[in-house]
C-alpha cells in the first residue's frame, strides 16, 4: 500500500509564500501521476496542479503564475511552491498519486491559512 504524508502548511500573511511537501512510502513512485488538490471549509475538493510521470505540468486557472508543482523521484517527494498567497488560498491541501487511473492514493492533508 502507498502512503502519502503532506507537510509545510501553516499561517502566512497575504503576499507571502509557502512550500508544501508530500513524501511517499511504498509503491514505485516514478510510475505515479501526481497532483495537488485543496478543500476550503464547506467546499468541494478542487484540483490545483498536476505533474505527469515525464514531468509535464498543468495548473488550475486560479493558481497559474503563482504556484509551481515539481517532483523528485529519487526522494519520492512531490512539492508545491506557493507564492503571492491570498486569503482565498486558505484550505487544506492534499497530495494525490494516481497509477493510470486504476490505483489512487490520498494524503491526509496539510492546512494553509492566509491571514493578516
Amino acid at each position: 500500500q502507498v502512503q502519502l504524508v503532506e507537510s509545510g502548511g501553516g499561517l502566512v500573511q497575504p503576499g507571502g509564500s509557502l512550500r508544501l511537501s508530500c513524501v511517499a512510502s511504498g509503491g514505485i513512485f516514478s510510475t505515479y501521476a501526481l497532483r495537488w488538490y485543496r478543500q476550503a471549509p464547506g467546499k468541494q475538493r478542487d484540483f490545483i496542479a498536476g505533474i505527469s510521470t515525464d514531468g509535464r505540468t498543468n495548473y488550475a486557472d486560479s493558481v497559474k503564475g503563482r504556484f509551481t508543482i515539481s517532483r523528485d523521484n529519487a526522494e519520492k517527494s512531490l512539492y508545491l511552491q506557493m507564492n503571492s498567497l491570498q486569503p482565498e488560498d486558505t484550505a487544506v491541501y492534499y497530495c494525490n498519486a494516481n497509477y493510470r487511473w486504476v490505483l489512487e492514493y490520498w494524503g491526509k492533508g496539510t492546512l494553509v491559512t492566509v491571514s493578516s
